[in-house]
């Protein structure tokens, strides 16, 4: 399939559109593998906040579990006519821990604050240290538009 539609960006004008899309998406799609049994990709609401994406989950998910054990993940926004890749390592906040300003930020965009939760929960904070972008074929040269954590210009 050709993506005849979608004129070629710049570096400026990809970054300036997936900075929009991380303020405005809801989802994410969160890959992690553990050492024993591997991988695990599942979707999480998320939120853009401080140059960092939050999600949250329950603290005896897969994806915590695999966290800890190996911090390094890949995280995608869901449009494969617009894709946005993103590599980072994660942290682990357990709800209690969590910087007061990034929980505000996720329940402000959810209406939902798992802080309140009986069950216990875990903020993930993933810093991207590599993000590409691309739409279409046209794109695919130039996708990087963050390298070793700092936006290209």
């Amino acid at each position: 399939m050709q993506n005849s539609e979608f004129t070629r960006r710049d570096v400026r004008e990809r970054r300036r559109d997936t900075l929009g899309r991380l303020a405005a998406e809801r989802d994410v799609w969160v890959s992690t593998a553990h050492p024993d049994h591997g991988p695990h990709q599942v979707p999480l609401w998320f939120v853009w906040h401080q140059e960092a994406l939050w999600m949250c989950t329950t603290a005896s998910s897969a994806t915590v579990r695999n966290v800890r054990e190996e911090p390094r993940v890949r995280l995608s926004l869901p449009d494969t006519l617009d894709v946005v890749l993103l590599q980072g390592e994660a942290e682990c906040f357990p709800a209690e821990d969590v910087p007061t300003a990034a929980a505000d930020a996720f329940t402000a965009k959810f209406g939902w604050d798992p802080r309140e939760e009986e069950r216990p929960y875990v903020y993930v904070r993933v810093a991207p240290r590599t993000v590409r972008a691309w739409r279409g074929e046209r794109e695919l040269r130039g996708r990087v538009v963050m390298r070793d954590g700092a936006w290209l210009e």
